[in-house]
């Protein structure tokens, strides 16, 4: 199997300002064959034991990977981490091939016609309604937000195609009633689950009026664990995870009316407590450990007046949304 010289890549990398589909295509087809060779009999004995219970750790690692290099602005390892993220792609479609369930074409068919079916605006009505669109959708919009009205109007459209055996009438899991929170799914991590959640139910109405409603909620909730925690009662513990999630969820909330992904800033808020614990750290003329608590105070003071003025990099939220959010 001959492969590209890896100096003909990065010259195309620095000239190209858009992809090349035949030169794309052809590289995808090398990178599916050596997934299939790896996979195959003689091939690589780890691959070859893998399952997709036991890879699907790393699908998460590599996902949060390529977030690091976007926050870090890192192209160079943006590439790379992509790529590390696409063989993920390639191994569970190279898996449920050998077991006979679809194949990465039919992961491609699938994309293919979702993407056609969603954009009716550049594809054209008639292109969008053959890929399967069932909406009643304007074509000719040109705003973002009408777009996204558009999108997800179709996808709302949409109903799943049943797999090979399986009963279109068939009751859900657990016998329960559909819920227009069933879009939102659970594999999401937990903060962008409660943002979503409360963004779906704020469409039925039932939502805080304004982030200024979600200040006094926010009190409520930190008496409630407050009160949990005093009891002293062991077997109180369930009810306090429950309260702090509560907190949790209306911080999220509060996030989200305020344009703030909770996500987001919680992440920046980890970067800064990395960057003030490790001034604390370089500023102290004894190990942290034998300090007493006042000391510590006044390094992290410290610290936190030293970066006061340094900008935390990462994504920030432009001034007008804020100012937006907070009118």
């Amino acid at each position: 199997m001959d492969l590209p010289p890896e100096s003909s890549n990065a010259q195309a990398s620095t000239t190209q300002t858009t992809t090349d589909p035949a030169r794309a295509a052809a590289l995808f087809e090398q990178s599916v064959a050596i997934m299939a060779r790896l996979r195959a009999p003689g091939g690589c004995p780890w691959d070859r034991e893998q399952s997709f219970d036991s890879i699907r750790k790393y699908t998460l690692e590599e996902a949060y990977e390529v977030f690091d290099a976007i926050e870090r602005r890192d192209f160079t390892h943006l590439s790379e981490e992509l790529g590390d993220l696409l063989l993920q792609v390639l191994f569970y479609a190279e898996m449920a091939a050998n077991e006979g369930r679809f194949t990465i074409a039919d992961v491609l068919e699938s994309l293919n016609r979702k993407l056609v079916r969603r954009h009716p605006h550049v594809f054209g009505d008639e292109a969008s309604r053959a890929a399967g669109n069932r909406a009643e959708v304007d074509a000719a919009v040109e705003s973002s937000s009408a777009v996204l009205r558009n999108w997800e109007e179709i996808k709302a459209a949409e109903t799943r195609e049943p797999a090979a055996g399986e009963d279109r009438a068939a009751p859900k899991a657990g016998n329960q009633p559909a819920s227009r929170l069933d879009s939102v799914v659970r594999a999401l991590p937990a903060l962008a689950e409660a943002a979503k959640l409360g963004a779906k139910a704020q469409k039925s109405g039932f939502d805080w009026p304004s982030w200024r409603d979600l200040l006094p909620k926010l009190a409520e909730e930190t008496a409630e664990l407050e009160a949990e925690v005093a009891s002293g009662d062991p077997a109180r513990e369930p009810a306090i995870a429950a309260e702090l999630g509560d907190l949790l969820f209306t911080a999220v909330n509060l996030g989200r009316h305020l344009g703030v992904d909770a996500e987001m800033a919680l992440r920046n808020c980890n970067l800064r407590f990395r960057q003030r614990f490790r001034e604390m750290e370089q500023a102290a003329l004894r190990p942290l450990e034998e300090l007493s608590p006042d000391e510590l105070e006044a390094l992290w003071t410290q610290a936190k007046k030293k970066l006061a003025s340094q900008t935390v990099s990462g994504p920030d939220l432009p001034a007008q949304t804020l100012s937006q959010a907070r009118s």
